[in-house]
């Protein structure tokens, strides 16, 4: 969900777009605070901490130690049925362009010859909220965008949420016992392990986790492995959640290419930060409090666009209530549109269209800009 994506319920929100001129956040130091939107840093000279609040324009800060974080304020309220407000979250591998310092990451997982990870979770009552370990695949090996397969492991839930898709059955890993649910948030292919007692801490291998899910068919060994996460999905509140501990390593070999330790900064780890002159037409059908926009993307760059995110901002007094062929996160004010699976790909002039149904109350209005991967875009 990631998410990504980090992760999103598909009930017409998964993860993407928003536009309003976001500005890049500088990388945080350890042992401080981060309440930046997408605000980052490095810890233990290995690992990225990432606050990622991408499903609300409400405060949220995290304390960064030198193994963890913890979540010293959560203002953002999501929808039970839908999606979280964010993932706070701390890396091993590339996320959105952002490589953790000298990873080996993107690897093949036919290369992999284990992949472990260590993690100890603070949990809080009296939120809405889970406790969730990340793996992402990709049949590509990405540094950049969605990848096409996320693993959740949800060591705690509180609060009425369930993860995406349906329960497709239970299994037994490393001597711990969970569900199985499968299924996509219009992003991304999606399967969750929800364990059915609480984990606070545990010690285990990664790997075990992908060779299940390769054994469901979802990935094959020809895919790559490219990030490991540990962190949270609040809905309502979470101040105290932290990560106290965090380690992860992967061995192997291969071919697998070396990714930059050093990315620029990008708009939101939850969205490709290479951005293309575009252009957007923003249609729309009003009636009474309620309105349709059909949204189409152009691209009118030199370069093909392969994954995109649309910001804009909607104005005051309107938001969404469904939307089609995109996965929006947001449903008023700042919103991100994310592509989905068959239309992520832009050749050069070439466009998409995705729509959403929204109400609205006082005088209409269309959003003021759009930005596609964080680039201002011209209105036709």
């Amino acid at each position: 969900m990631n998410r990504s994506l980090h992760a999103l319920f598909a009930a017409g929100l998964l993860a993407t777009a928003g536009l309003t001129a976001l500005t890049l956040s500088e990388p945080a130091r350890a042992d401080a605070q981060i309440c930046e939107q997408y605000g980052y840093t490095t810890i233990g000279g290995r690992y990225l901490v990432m606050n990622n609040r991408w499903g609300t324009t409400a405060e949220q800060c995290i304390d960064v130690t030198n193994t963890g974080f913890t979540i010293t304020s959560q203002q953002g309220t999501g929808n039970t049925s839908g999606a979280p407000v964010s993932y706070p979250a701390v890396y091993f591998g590339c996320h959105y362009t952002r490589c953790s310092p000298g990873t080996n990451l993107p690897l093949r997982v036919s290369a992999i010859t284990s992949a472990t990870s260590s993690v100890s979770y603070n949990f809080v009552s009296g939120a809405t909220y889970n406790a969730s370990y990340d793996i992402w695949l990709d049949p590509a090996p990405k540094t950049d965008g969605v990848n096409a397969q996320e693993i959740m492991i949800w060591f705690n839930r509180q609060g009425s949420i369930q993860p995406i898709g349906s329960r497709v059955g239970t299994t037994t890993i490393g001597g711990r016992s969970f569900e199985v649910w499968q299924g996509s948030n219009g992003a991304n292919a999606v399967v969750s392990y929800l364990a059915t007692t609480a984990i606070s801490s545990w010690n285990f291998s990664v790997l075990d986790f992908i060779t299940d899910v390769k054994n469901r068919g979802a990935i094959t060994d020809a895919w790559y492995l490219t990030s490991v996460q540990a962190g949270f999905e609040p809905w309502i509140g979470g101040a105290g959640l932290a990560v106290t501990d965090f380690s992860a390593a992967v061995n192997g070999g291969g071919t697998s290419p070396s990714p930059s330790t050093s990315p620029s900064p990008s708009t939101s780890p939850s969205q490709p930060p290479t951005g293309t002159a575009c252009r957007v037409t923003y249609a729309t059908n009003v009636w009474n409090t309620g309105f349709t926009a059909t949204v189409t993307v152009a691209n009118t760059g030199s370069s093909a666009v392969n994954g995109w995110a649309l910001d804009f901002a909607l104005p005051g007094g309107q938001s969404v209530t469904g939307s089609w062929n995109a996965a929006l996160s947001g449903t008023s004010g700042a919103i991100t549109a994310r592509n989905a699976a068959h239309n992520g790909s832009l050749p050069v002039g070439g466009s998409t269209s995705f729509g959403f149904q929204g109400s609205y109350s006082g005088t209409f209005a269309p959003p003021a800009t759009f930005a596609l991967n964080g680039t201002a875009c011209t209105r036709a």
